[in-house]
């Protein structure tokens, strides 16, 4: 088997490691898709924790250091970033090596990086759809990208060899892939991702504001639903700042949609509607059925977690 076949990339530089970044060192490690993986971080305790678990084989103090020579580059930091360390990066960008990143949104990668891609480089963006709540160097663990989907978003001209070697890369991880447009998949985005976490967010802002319940009432009581938003609206605000800023026009599109459907719930409930209530639990409880039939979640409880998974 080649190694487009397998995916197989010499030296691999990944640029952020926190949880996307780590998982995706060590999913690499799992399958033995690099040679050798560089690892660059702002912080330097990051960078020296990064080493002690194991994960990486070097680090460099640049992000154009951990680049230079390398045939696979991924950003892997908040995507608010992205145009300076692909600034950064492009003197050291050798011919043929392929550049990607794992950002929520795509039109604004493309926007950001691809004006810094020279000739003879592949720039195929690209987003893992897997995560959790945690972040940092000690979040990441190789099972993340498993049965999950990364949706891949090439830009017009992309090297189809470089395309199909990098599918496969992803594929070796773990993950399903899929292609598509930028601007179709931050639409789909915003509904699947970035706005239930603005919700989730909302919501336990709005607990904690409440001054007819008490702090400790709102964390003793926590009945699974808020449970459930509280792990939501714990993720990393300045990835979810930037993802908001950096995907604006489809957040506001489905904000709007959003808050025309929750006028209707108040209305419902108001006039004491009970068929439209039914009607739309009966729906909504339908898709969660289609998400376990398709493989995305379990009927397990706590979203199908194995909170030792990582361990």
């Amino acid at each position: 088997m080649s190694d487009v076949e397998k995916g197989h990339y010499g030296r691999v530089a990944l640029i952020g490691l926190g949880l996307i970044g780590g998982s995706l060192a060590y999913a690499i490690k799992r399958a033995g898709l690099a040679d050798h993986i560089v690892g660059y971080a702002r912080s330097k305790e990051t960078r020296d924790r990064a080493l002690e678990l194991g994960f990486i084989d070097s680090a460099c103090e640049s992000a154009a250091d951990a680049a230079r020579g390398a045939d696979l580059v991924v950003l892997c930091t908040p995507v608010g970033t992205y145009g300076d360390l692909a600034a950064a990066i492009e003197p050291v960008l050798k011919k043929g090596v392929t550049v990607s990143d794992v950002g929520s949104v795509k039109n604004a990668v493309v926007r950001d990086v691809g004006p810094f891609i020279p000739d003879g480089v592949h720039f195929i963006p690209g987003h893992p759809i897997a995560g959790t709540e945690q972040s940092g160097p000690d979040a990441g663990f190789a099972e993340l990208f498993d049965g999950r989907w990364c949706i891949l978003t090439p830009v017009p001209g992309t090297n189809q060899e470089a395309l199909e070697k990098f599918s496969a890369f992803w594929r070796a991880c773990g993950s399903q892939v899929d292609t598509m447009e930028p601007k179709h998949h931050d639409l789909v985005l915003a509904i699947v991702s970035h706005l239930p976490h603005l919700i989730a967010y909302n919501i336990v802002g709005t607990a904690d504001d409440l001054e007819t319940v008490t702090k400790s009432e709102v964390i003793k009581y926590s009945a699974s639903g808020f449970r459930d938003f509280t792990r939501l609206a714990s993720s990393d605000p300045t990835m979810w700042r930037d993802i908001c800023l950096n995907n604006k026009d489809a957040v506001l599109e489905m904000l709007g949609r959003f808050t025309e459907d929750l006028a209707a719930l108040q209305r419902s409930i108001r006039w004491g509607d009970g068929d439209a209530l039914y009607n739309l639990f009966d729906r909504t409880r339908n898709v969660r059925r289609l998400i376990i039939e398709a493989g995305q979640d379990s009927a397990a409880p706590n979203f199908g977690r194995n909170p030792a998974a990582k361990k």
